[in-house]
């Protein structure tokens, strides 16, 4: 289903939202991504795409099941002609702008093209983020981050691709009262290209993800194009989070493996099979529970019964006084939340690296926080998807990314504005 329209992926993360252009045959020129980890994780997800193309996925899947090393992995694809080499691992910055650029001209001028099609991509969102603000004094007002959307607009004018997908927080809107969102639209004005007036925010579980998680979604376009502006349907879909985990290995803090796991159901239910989340594979990757003290599990137990009970989240001034550490009850009571699997789980984030509390698996018969596996669904990314790293670099990815499903909307929506052109 090849499109041969060109893409270049700038803030790359671990490719949620290019996994969408792929689906929709899209070429992936560049993916520029600084984190090392994250780099990785494009790379093996690129070969995947190029091996399943030439139908050698079974080399993918030696990788994947552990039974050749990732340097063999990488060897054999390279002897049928394969390469990563679409992967830039650095830092869109000042410094290397120029750089980056004369890398992708060569790449577009190897390709035997002239332009760009499709740019994509948004910046780290931490700077933006309500939550991000929440947590420091000085409101992100002068973290660096605020300023790396300058880096998505050079690229803009250097290689003024036909259209462009901007993706970040809502928070965006309202970061430093306003004036980043309205300069960025002002910007992108004067460099030719229509964008709408209004802010398009979209929510991932409109587009079958079982996650409540809100981005704002900015798809401009050169204006001799006249392009008539994309309108995104709701489709939300009724399985529920227990559908969603329910045939994953039932795990207690500690146990799982990295390695492949078989599946606790030998098939998928229907909704694993129509999101593509789970294919014919009877392993699965990335599935090892942390370890919890027994307190933080007494916890969890109190915190999945009140949600099951009541639809409710218990906060840390109703905890009985053996289980509480500090004598702060005043501020920050939410500490502990549930993943809703009656329904949809609230946003995951990359914080989820460094905290398990906000995200306790719906069983109380495990009473753990999730596993990368688990976060990786609830996001919509396939069960074939590998993440690079340690564990905390993984969760981050995860936390960071486009849900894949929603991606591959927008990637459709997109393809059918260039294709009728």
């Amino acid at each position: 289903m090849a499109s041969n329209y060109v893409v270049v992926d700038t803030f790359a993360g671990a490719g949620g939202l290019a996994e969408g252009f792929f689906r929709n045959g899209f070429d992936i020129l560049s993916h520029i991504e600084m984190n090392h980890h994250a780099a990785k994780t494009l790379q093996t997800r690129t070969l995947y795409h190029a091996l399943n193309q030439m139908g050698r996925q079974d080399i993918y899947y030696q990788y994947y099941n552990q039974k050749i090393r990732r340097e063999e992995f990488i060897e054999e694809a390279g002897s049928l002609g394969i390469s990563d080499s679409s992967v830039l691992n650095c830092e869109l910055s000042d410094k290397n702008d120029n750089l980056i650029i004369t890398r992708v001209s060569h790449q577009l001028a190897e390709a035997g093209r002239t332009n760009v099609d499709v740019m994509i991509g948004g910046p780290p969102c931490q700077a933006y983020s309500l939550i991000g603000r929440g947590r420091d004094p000085n409101r992100m007002r002068n973290d660096p981050r605020n300023t790396l959307y300058f880096h998505y607009l050079r690229f803009i004018n250097e290689f003024k691709p036909e259209i462009f997908v901007f993706e970040n927080v809502p928070g965006l809107i309202s970061a430093r009262k306003g004036e980043i969102y309205s300069d960025f639209l002002r910007k992108i004005n004067n460099l030719g290209y229509y964008t709408r007036a209004e802010p398009c925010i979209l929510n991932a579980q409109d587009f079958g993800v079982l996650q409540n998680r809100r981005r704002i979604i900015v798809i401009g376009w050169r204006r001799e194009n006249g392009f008539p502006e994309p309108e995104f349907e709701s489709f939300r879909t009724e399985n529920t989070v227990r559908d969603l985990l329910d045939d994953l290995p039932r795990l207690i803090p500690g146990e799982g493996s990295e390695g492949p796991q078989e599946y606790r159901e030998p098939t998928a239910n229907t909704y694993l099979k129509e999101s593509g989340i789970r294919d014919h594979e009877q392993s699965v990757r990335h599935h090892i529970a942390r370890k919890h003290n027994e307190r933080d599990r007494e916890i969890y137990r109190i915190a999945i019964g009140k949600w099951n009970d009541e639809r409710r989240r218990i906060r840390y001034n109703e905890l009985p006084e053996r289980l509480k550490t500090h004598k702060n009850e005043a501020s920050f009571l939410d500490r502990f939340k549930v993943v809703d699997g009656d329904g949809v789980s609230h946003a995951v984030v990359a914080h989820l690296s460094k905290d398990g509390h906000y995200f306790i698996h719906p069983d109380i018969r495990q009473a753990r926080s999730i596993t990368v596996r688990e976060a990786a669904r609830i996001q919509s990314f396939p069960d074939n998807y590998l993440f690079e790293g340690p564990r905390t670099a993984q969760y981050v990815q995860i936390g960071n990314a486009v849900p894949p499903l929603m991606a591959e909307v927008i990637a459709e929506k997109i393809k059918g504005m260039l294709d009728n052109r």
